[in-house]
């Protein structure tokens, strides 16, 4: 019998779109958790049409990942603009191109129903004036329903007054009549509709959808970690393919030395998330080519607190998120965020530490070409001299990756 890894899916999904908002903030200063009251608006409007369980679910999954190719799409086209043209292009066309590469980068997701063009057309208008031309009755009804609750929420602001008249005046043109009718259905009132600023929204998010583990075979969960580490890896393009690299060689260096299938599997998730929280990090550090400032060497250190922050929404992931947040800590107890000693370091954490520097010197990056295994293994060494890192384990990194 395979053995199988269970994962809080939906609190990942959530834990990412937070990740997503920070990406969004840089360039058109969405707000805090914009992903989750998106989800949130979308599930108060299903109970109009009595959508209920598995579709729900899938419901709440679309509208936390809606804008999951941000990253990939900022990185592909609007950097050959300036930041100034980004902004414009994110706020007022919309480009279909996120929405393209959304649509094909969730068929990793193991989604329970049929969520075919959600993604795809949730910019599209009723009336069929959006990116594809596509008028209401030709649009999955989760795409329609996240098109209006993320357009509410980025004229959020306003006042309560404001979003009906809005939603009323673009009735039949943005929006489809059985949307706004269901978004009234839903919100009676501006009472019920200021859970959205004080925050008490997600608390009810939860309760309305249950955050119940998935059991996933190998396969399935690691086209989970591909598609959480490929959204991380297309933040900067200085580490296109960084998150994958020490995904596979963590989890490869984990088999090597005779862990089992789940450790094997929760090394591989592990690897692809460590570095969620250089979402929270603005490009001009991640991508200065010249040596930082000690006071953006220290935002940049805070990329693994953010990480442990971020993995620590995500129910009964505290092993994985410590193999993923701790991987900058030294056994000297002079690394980041945490001064973790090496009292404090069990194998997989230091497995990650090791992994990481291997993967960062031998990848090659718009600066540098990467170092041979060799002259890699050479600076684990040293570095395992001094106390920084696990000597045996980097030992075992000589002779695992000798051969490749």
């Amino acid at each position: 019998m395979k053995e199988e890894l269970s994962i809080d899916i939906i609190g990942l999904a959530g834990a990412c779109s937070y990740a997503l908002d920070c990406i969004e903030a840089e360039l058109v200063n969405i707000k805090n958790k914009h992903g989750k009251r998106v989800a949130y608006i979308s599930i108060c409007m299903a109970e109009y049409w009595k959508i209920e369980g598995d579709e729900l679910q899938d419901l709440a999954m679309c509208a936390l990942l809606h804008d999951n190719a941000l990253t990939q799409y900022i990185s592909e086209e609007l950097k050959k603009d300036s930041v100034i043209n980004c902004k414009k292009d994110l706020s007022e066309k919309k480009t279909n191109l996120h929405c393209i590469y959304g649509e094909k980068n969730i068929t990793k997701i193991p989604f329970k129903t049929d969520v075919s063009n959600v993604i795809l057309y949730h910019h599209e208008h009723a009336d069929g004036t959006g990116p594809f031309q596509k008028k209401w009755n030709e649009i999955p009804l989760f795409a329609r329903i996240i098109h209006l609750a993320d357009t509410i929420d980025i004229i959020g602001n306003n006042s309560w007054n404001f979003i009906c008249q809005y939603i009323l005046k673009n009735r039949d043109g943005l929006f489809d009549s059985e949307c706004v009718n269901a978004f009234l259905h839903a919100f009676t009132h501006s009472e019920s509709f200021m859970c959205l600023s004080d925050g008490s929204f997600e608390t009810k998010l939860w309760e309305i959808i249950p955050r119940q583990k998935q059991v996933f075979d190998w396969k399935t969960c690691k086209n989970v970690a591909d598609f959480f580490a490929k959204i991380v890896d297309y933040k900067s393009s200085f580490t296109s393919r960084h998150s994958i690299g020490v995904a596979e060689k963590a989890a490869f260096f984990a088999q090597y030395i005779g862990y089992d299938s789940i450790n094997v599997q929760k090394m591989y998730l592990a690897g692809a998330l460590h570095d969620i929280g250089k979402m929270a990090v603005g490009n001009e550090i991640l991508e200065k080519p010249d040596k930082l400032t000690d006071d953006e060497f220290s935002k940049m250190k805070n990329h693994a607190g953010y990480t442990y922050l971020i993995l620590s929404e995500v129910n009964d992931f505290e092993e994985i998120r410590d193999w993923a947040a701790f991987h900058h800590e030294k056994l000297n107890g002079e690394g980041y965020p945490f001064g973790k000693t090496a009292a404090e370091l069990n194998e997989p954490e230091r497995i990650m530490a090791c992994i990481d520097i291997y993967q960062a010197l031998t990848e090659d990056r718009p600066y540098k070409k990467g170092l041979s295994h060799e002259k890699t293994c050479e600076m684990l060494d040293d570095m395992a001299q001094k106390g920084f890192v696990d000597s045996d384990i980097s030992k075992k990194i000589r002779e695992c990756f000798g051969g490749i």
